[in-house]
Parts: structure tokens; sequence; C-alpha cells
């Protein structure tokens, strides 16, 4: 399905919104208890849709605002306002850069991994992966089918391997090599809070000795479609991780742009990549205020949130099965299906 049959980021809540603003000649309290209504049934948390009408019913008090029109407008700055984290909201500039991508499995991690190394390797950059999840059976198998479908080189152990090993193991060919880019997949385990952040630990103090001189980013991945179990796991994520960033998976036609406010308001943790569809180039960088107008825009809002996306080298689809079953860089099955 392409971008031009969906309706954005906000569905059913961008039609409501409109309608209790269109709908009436002026805006009043009444009008402003009515989209705070709307935003609380959202996948928009509560704190944050208050948040939203107090800045809303601020200005039009102080601006005296009365146009339906003006309101929109402002709606839309006032949520730019929230998602708009500056400079925070693009990846480091300063290489070689090491990445590590955090979050729970089924999140849509491995495919996201595939994707920025995509966009960095179209970028010129050259690129690394390394398999540190060594809990989940064929996670490193997995993760190297989509480096080769990439065009990338990956560093893993055997299943039950230390991660730590993994990563140092990494960080060694990746000085050796002069690698630009090492993107680091860690086991996505929320069961035990302890071990996790231990892990995490170890792995940041191996970075921290053996490449001191490499910029750093640690990325959740969320997806969009678990609303508020998305914003759980950047509470739990959060208290044992130096989150730099955010990326958002599955946002093709999942109208829950809300989580990108919320997150961003709640954590003040900024936004870096929409996942906007099932191709390998569908990780686009994140627009603040290309997102805050697809609010009420009700065509091509998603593919305008995001910047440039590289050329698309593989259909996405599912994660590839343990076997290696999968599509390769033209689409095609290993039996002569197509996607």
């Amino acid at each position: 399905m392409e971008f031009g049959t969906k309706k954005g980021f906000f569905g059913r809540l961008q039609e409501r919104i409109t309608d209790a603003i269109l709908l009436r000649p002026q805006v009043d309290e009444s009008t402003l208890e009515e989209l705070e209504e709307i935003l609380i049934t959202s996948d928009i948390g509560m704190d944050t849709s208050l948040h939203i009408v107090e800045k809303l019913r601020e200005a039009v008090r102080t601006e005296r605002i009365k146009d339906p029109g003006a309101v929109q407008t402002r709606i839309q700055e006032i949520v730019k306002e929230l998602v708009d984290k500056g400079d925070r909201n693009k990846m480091s500039v300063d290489y070689p850069l090491v990445v590590l991508m955090i979050g729970v499995n089924g999140g849509g991690k491995t495919t996201s991994i595939a994707k920025m190394a995509a966009l960095y390797k179209n970028e010129g950059k050259s690129v690394l992966l390394a398999a540190a999840d060594t809990f989940r059976a064929a996670a490193a198998d997995q993760l190297a089918i989509w480096a080769g479908r990439v065009g990338v080189d990956i560093i893993k152990h055997g299943e039950g391997a230390d991660p730590s090993a993994v990563i140092y193991d990494s960080l060694q060919a990746a000085k050796a090599r002069g690698t630009d880019v090492l993107i680091c997949d860690t086991a996505g385990r929320l069961q035990n809070k302890k071990n996790l952040m231990n892990e995490l630990e170890k792995m940041n103090k191996v970075i921290d000795r053996e490449f001191p001189e490499a910029a750093r980013e640690t990325l959740l991945v969320l997806d969009a479609t678990t609303g508020k179990n998305a914003v759980s796991q950047a509470q739990e994520f959060g208290a044992v991780a130096d989150i730099t960033g955010i990326v958002l998976t599955k946002m093709d036609g999942t109208a829950k742009g809300g989580i990108a406010i919320t997150i961003s308001d709640e954590f003040d943790l900024p936004i870096k990549f929409l996942g906007v569809g099932e191709r390998i180039r569908d990780l686009t960088v994140f627009d603040p205020s290309a997102f805050a107008a697809s609010i009420f825009e009700r065509e091509d809002a998603e593919e305008d949130a995001g910047g440039d996306a590289p050329e698309s080298l593989a259909r996405q689809g599912e994660e590839p099965a343990e076997d290696g079953y999968g599509p390769d860089a033209d689409g095609v099955y290993p039996d002569g299906a197509q996607i």
C-alpha cells in the first residue's frame, strides 16, 4: 500500500480535531474542553494532552484567537515545539560513530539496523554490524542475512556468547578497517532489569575503554502500534540506558503519530528516525516541522515527515526466518515467489 492511500500519522484523530474546531463558528472554552477530551482518548498521553491544551488555552487568551483556522495553526506550532529538539533530532555528524540499538524483541530493531546501515552506505560511509544479541535464538543469523542484502560486513559469535565480547571484537575490527559507522544489536529483554542494566553498562565500558575517540549514539527502537506499551518501554529502558534518540517503527498507515509527541514531551527524548514502510529505503530522518504539519493533512503526510532515504535495496516484509528463507534484493524468494 502506498503513501497516498493512507490518512497520515494521525488518522481518525486528525478528523476529530478538525471537526471539533471547524464545525464551530468561533473558538471558546467548550471547544478547548472538547479538544482536551479528544486528545486524552487518543494515543497521546494524558499529561501531554493537558500540556497541549493548556498551551493552546494560554495562546487563545493572550492572542485573542477566535478564528478556527488560527487555532489549527497554533496547534501545529505547539506540537512542533514539543517534538523539535533541535540538533538532538539529528544523528551525530562525527565519525567514527558507534551506535547501540536497544529495544524489545519484535519491535523492528533488526530491520531498523538494516535500514540504517543502508542509509549510511548510500551516503558513502563504511558500515559494520555487531550481532551482540546472543540470547535470542538465531538473532545473529537473521542480522547476518540483512547484512548480506545491504552489502555490509558483520561480526558475530555463537548463540549464548558474551555480548561484550562481540562488542570488543567488533570495535577492534572497526578500528583496523577504518570503519565510519559501527551499529550494534543488543538483547531486547526487559524481564530482568538488573541483568539488562549490567549488560549495557559492560558494553559501554568496553566501548569507552577500546574506542574512546568514537562518537556515540544509543537509540531505542519502539513499535508505534503498541501505544502505551511503547511509553512504558521508553520509561523502562530510560532507567537503564543513556538514550540519545528514538527510532519509531511501523508508522506506515498506523495513525499512531501521537506516540511521538508523548515520548518527546514526557521523556524529553528526540525522535531521530521513522520507519514508514516495508522497504529498506523506508527509514526516514525525522522532520519536526513536516510532522507537526501532518496533523491536518489527509494524504502523503508521512512521506514528507522524514528526510531523504536511500534507494530501495530490498523489500523488508517480516524479519528473515531462522532458516534464512526470505526475499533477495529484488524482492524474490528462493522458490520464485515475489512480494
